[in-house]
């Protein structure tokens, strides 16, 4: 099965800089996680944005959208910032005959203690196994689009 990610940026991405205190969106970990995973089937990554997912706005989810409903691939993982993920997802829905799910990190890959690499895996599982339509991969759980949010309290992602 061919798999294309496609990625956003978000706190997956994010580079800690000590002397601003701060995090900005860097370049994309995936191809570290997939090849240290050591993944056996065919993929490409698409960088399509760079953004935190705070600052994304319905046109960049026009434009995820539309790459997808023009795309000739199935099956895709797009990783996405975890605060406006739900909405992306919502905004993803009714494509056919595409199985797509969205997937990021509570904590950048870059730590040594992250989520990362696991919501990617989750995501691969998922993409390969769902029906087609959106799905939001995160902590440990398949939530299809709109019945799925972000708890910030607890940090993590439930059920609606």
């Amino acid at each position: 099965m061919f798999l294309r990610f496609i990625t956003t940026g978000g706190t997956i991405d994010k580079i800690y800089f000590d002397a601003l205190s701060q995090f900005e969106v860097g370049d994309s970990q995936l191809k570290h996680i997939l090849t240290e995973g050591l993944v056996d089937f065919e993929y490409d990554i698409v960088p399509l944005l760079q953004k935190d997912s705070i600052e994304m706005t319905d046109d960049d989810r026009s434009k995820l959208r539309d790459y997808i409903a023009e795309d000739d691939a199935s099956h895709y993982v797009i990783t996405h910032g975890t605060d406006t993920m739900p909405a992306s997802a919502e905004a993803l829905a009714g494509l056919a005959g595409k199985t797509i799910i969205l997937t990021g990190a509570l904590t950048p890959a870059r730590f040594k203690t992250t989520d990362a690499v696991f919501n990617i895996g989750m995501a691969v599982a998922a993409a390969q196994t769902a029906a087609p339509g959106v799905y939001i991969a995160m902590s440990g759980q398949v939530f299809p689009a709109g019945k799925v949010r972000k708890n910030r309290a607890e940090n993590r992602f439930e059920e609606l």
